[in-house]
């Protein structure tokens, strides 16, 4: 056989594979790039070259940065603001907020990190306004390919697309260049949705809904019997307590109120000093009156007035929050003893409150303490990051993970003005062009990691791998079909098929080949697959290679016929209830909307 003909049998096999998911992506992916070795199209360092590819590390360092900005809650500030813009009656105005803002953080963080922040979000907007999820999230999804067109951030198509015009002499695209078509593209997504979306999408939820955790903290203390008052009272420079030991104080004269704990005040976790400082607080537990008589005698300041003893306000803010844990069987915590107002072993955590079988146990006799048996629940509360620390521990259970409590529930948390800033420090390097985008990318995950916003491991986790990976080892398979001439041979065909029709039909053609294979196969893959076809058929012809790119880019973009399209058609098929038959209903007016562009628009911004 010859080096096409095992090429053209390897990408066939792959093909199938794809469609019928017989195996796991990465793993034909992988295959794919070892079968052209194995064959002698490739050398080794050819076949593997693309894991190494500086476009595949600018990908992976994309999911990093958009992990930031989760992790830190400004995707959950940008959902809260989307809620309080949209109100409760209008459907146009929610599905318009709703899709301009999966678009914008699309552009700049790619579709499956805008997705995967939004999507609960939205979910809960559905269960609050009592819409059916199948009404919303396809559209949101279907936005955020629009979006992806806006920047160069928007999708690794667009990165690739931008290295394939560089590599061949016509230069890159600019960072917001692709957003020439990419709003038009998200103009038009958005009034076909709106005229037709009603009436082309099922009327269904989900059987299986994300948790809701915006009222979390607001459950905790109702249900552990916190809600009555919870008070913190900051130290004053003129309080006695200044340079007083942490065991002084004395609230025998303030009846029902109790010191639960004391806190610094630089860190908001237990006080490991032995004595009080100005600025430290005091979390008290009782009567509102006693409370307020405590902090005029000792010249104490509640920390917000307008808190008024909540203690969901208190206990769960930007810097705090609580935690919920169960006792196991077998948990090497049974038999301790505990009680209220207690400093974990870690100095970290304080536990508020312990309930057995739902109820709280002797809340008068903290004290004495409780003797913990398994079933047990405790209430605990301390730093964010403590809580992330301390409770990966295999004597608790813990109920609700405080970091997805904490990325729902807590807009603009610790890190988020830091993650902000090294968002628009990459965007502004990536704008400019004055550091190549994979430079760009791994100096803002660097810089999430340094600043304290994730750690290492974090970081690890929060790459896509399965996308990078895929990337990486489909990449060599676009350089053997330059590499033994069947993507000049198929440029050849294609051209020989539009004959005398022009480059417009060349266009026309290429859309069909992408958008009919990324209906069923990664538009990732499906891009890598048909870039060098269209480069070599712009040179057959003579024209620019960059009307080509651009018109592959839109047709990339376009997968919204099935849920194995992309990976985020398949992240709204659950909570949307979708069955596979429904997403053709509004892709396929949404698709021929982007044939427009793609073969009508795209040669009027960029020339032949």
């Amino acid at each position: 056989m010859t080096p096409i003909a095992y090429t053209a049998a390897i990408i066939a096999l792959a093909v199938i594979l794809f469609i019928t998911n017989k195996a796991p992506v990465v793993i034909v992916a992988m295959m794919t790039a070892l079968a052209l070795w194995a064959t002698g199209v490739l050398t080794l360092p050819q076949a593997l070259a693309g894991l190494g590819d500086p476009a595949v590390i600018f990908i992976a360092s994309l999911f990093v940065v958009s992990a930031g900005l989760e992790m830190t809650g400004v995707t959950a500030w940008a959902g809260q603001l989307l809620i309080r813009g949209a109100g409760e009656e209008s459907r146009t105005r929610l599905l318009v907020l709703t899709m301009s803002l999966v678009a914008l953080l699309t552009a700049l963080i790619s579709i499956s990190g805008a997705v995967a922040a939004l999507l609960p979000v939205v979910v809960v907007i559905a269960v609050r306004l009592k819409r059916n999820s199948s009404q919303l999230l396809m559209p949101l999804v279907f936005a955020a390919h629009a979006g992806s067109m806006l920047a160069l951030t928007g999708t690794p198509v667009n990165v690739l697309i931008s290295e394939a015009g560089a590599y061949a002499g016509a230069g890159g695209f600019g960072f917001f260049e692709f957003a020439l078509v990419g709003v038009p593209l998200l103009a038009g997504s958005m009034a076909i949705i709106l005229l037709f979306g009603r009436r082309l999408l099922p009327e269904r939820n989900g059987a299986t809904m994300p948790t809701d955790f915006s009222r979390h903290a607001k459950t905790l203390v109702e249900q552990y019997g916190l809600a009555g008052g919870i008070y913190q009272l900051r130290v004053r420079a003129t309080s006695p307590y200044v340079g007083a030991p942490a065991d002084c104080v004395d609230l025998s004269a303030y009846a029902g109120l109790q010191l639960v704990a004391i806190q610094e005040g630089e860190t908001a976790g237990p006080l490991r000093r032995s004595v009080v400082a100005e600025g430290d607080h005091f979390l008290l537990r009782g009567d509102a009156e006693a409370a307020a008589t405590f902090a005029a005698q000792k010249h104490l300041a509640f920390r917000d007035e307008t808190a008024g003893g909540k203690g969901e306000e208190t206990l769960f803010n930007r810097r705090s929050g609580l935690a919920e844990v169960v006792i196991p069987p077998r948990s090497g915590l049974i038999g301790q003893s505990v009680f209220q107002g207690m400093v974990t072993d870690s100095g970290d955590l304080i536990v508020l409150a312990v309930q057995r079988a739902g109820a709280e146990i002797n809340p008068g006799q903290e004290a004495s303490g409780i003797v913990l048996q398994a079933g047990d629940s405790l209430l605990l509360q301390g730093t964010w990051k403590a809580l992330d620390l301390h409770l990966d521990d295999p004597d608790v259970l813990v109920v609700s993970s405080p970091e997805l409590v904490r990325r729902q529930a807590v807009p603009m948390g610790p890190g988020a003005r830091q993650a902000i800033v090294i968002l628009l420090a990459m965007v502004v390097l990536l704008a400019t062009g004055l550091v190549p985008p994979a430079v760009a990318g791994l100096l803002a995950a660097g810089a999430m990691v340094l600043s304290g916003i994730m750690n290492i491991e974090q970081s690890y986790r929060a790459i896509g791998w399965t996308t990078v990976l895929l990337v990486g080892a489909m990449m060599p398979l676009s350089t053997a079909m330059v590499e033994t001439g069947a993507a000049q041979m198929l440029a050849e065909r294609l051209v020989h098929m539009v004959g005398d029709a022009g480059p417009m039909a060349l266009l026309a053609g290429l859309f069909l080949l992408t958008a009919i294979m990324g209906q069923l196969i990664s538009n990732t893959a499906t891009a890598l697959i048909v870039i060098p076809v269209g480069v070599a058929a712009a040179a057959s012809m003579g024209i620019s290679p960059r009307p080509v790119l651009m018109s592959t880019a839109v047709a990339a973009a376009g997968a919204f016929l099935t849920p194995i399209a992309t990976p985020t058609n398949l992240m709204v098929m659950g909570p949307g209830g979708y069955a596979f038959g429904d997403y053709w209903k509004l892709g396929l007016p949404l698709l021929i909307w982007f044939f427009v562009v793609a073969v009508f628009l795209v040669p009027l911004i960029w020339r032949f």
